[in-house]
């Protein structure tokens, strides 16, 4: 990599701070050598979120399928649609070719992805025998269990991870903060756009206006944050309160890129191979909600201590 690639390859990265070391490792590098092929091509970025939604669809018909070969296929398809959802991002910012359209876009790939994966762990599980309880096969209970974790678990453990991410580059890093919206702004957006000419992007604005609503519902204590900044210093956030922020959120990245992708392609693979798919609806209600429910503790009592401090008299320069 020559230096201008290397200078090109940093400024494709949001921040090394919120970088998963798998990501850095792997789907990084390989996704900036894919994005500087689309970008010669002049292929734009959104086209590429959607290659990703049906590489993730076809990974999750391969998992519906009883064959070790098959599974293997679709642990293959599953990374490839993975390396394009880094590759995207990447080609937006260096063609500077970003936009909320493609943001949006981008989270819609990855419902599609996990619909179809909690559906083939359903339709996989429906006749086979409840682990110590052989007497019984899972029939309606892995259907309940799929859908409760794949509407609301998984949504709302991506969802906070993903605004907690934002939050970080918001306050630590001013050039690629710019993905944290809040819903009053995106609800302003929505009225000001006509329907005429907007019908697709209206329709994505409100769903998008939903999936913020639900990032703030869970973060009540960062909202008096951020709204006590606001009244206080507008976006003009002193370094010494960046830098006493980044000291509380740093220690929860590891675990915000936990509760995302990686960790659970990871248990995805394991539980394809050994055959036991329902032990991935385990990890994720149980083990992943116990993450959740940690950090989400942790990261409110940040926000909560911070208010105080500014709302006591502290000045920070």
């Amino acid at each position: 990599m020559n230096a201008e690639e290397k200078k090109m390859y940093e400024a494709s990265i949001k921040s090394i701070d919120t970088e998963e070391f798998l990501d850095m490792w792997f789907y990084r590098p390989l996704g900036f050598r894919c994005a500087l092929f689309f970008r010669n091509r002049g292929i734009h970025p959104n086209v590429i979120t959607i290659i990703s939604i049906f590489l993730g669809v076809a990974a999750g018909i391969c998992f519906a399928q009883e064959s070790l070969r098959w599974n293997i296929l679709g642990i293959l398809l599953l990374i490839w649609a993975n390396l394009y959802d880094s590759t995207d991002g990447q080609l937006a910012r260096i063609t500077g070719q970003k936009t909320h359209w493609g943001r949006i876009l981008d989270g819609f790939a990855g419902d599609c992805w996990f619909f179809c994966i909690y559906f083939a762990i359903a339709v996989r599980e429906n006749f086979q025998p409840i682990p110590f309880a052989p007497e019984y096969t899972w029939g309606v209970t892995i259907w309940i269990m799929s859908s409760f974790s794949g509407f609301w678990i998984h949504g709302s453990q991506c969802q906070l991870a993903d605004y907690y991410r934002n939050i970080h580059l918001y306050f630590t890093n001013e050039k690629n903060g710019n993905e944290f919206h809040n819903s009053i702004a995106v609800r302003k957006e929505y009225k000001e756009t006509p329907w005429k000419g907007n019908f697709f992007w209206k329709i994505f604005l409100n769903a998008y206006i939903a999936y913020v609503d639900n990032q703030e519902r869970m973060s009540p204590k960062f909202q008096e944050l951020i709204k006590t900044v606001n009244a206080k210093y507008g976006t003009d956030i002193p370094d010494s309160l960046r830098k006493e922020f980044r000291q509380g959120s740093l220690p929860l990245m590891k675990y915000t890129n936990i509760l995302t992708f990686n960790s659970r392609a990871i248990m995805l693979c394991f539980v394809m191979l050994i055959g036991e798919m329902w032990f991935y609806l385990f990890f994720e209600l149980v083990i992943l909600m116990a993450l959740f429910i940690y950090t989400r503790y942790r990261h409110e009592k940040l926000c909560s201590r911070l208010t105080k401090k500014i709302e006591s008299g502290y000045e920070y320069n």
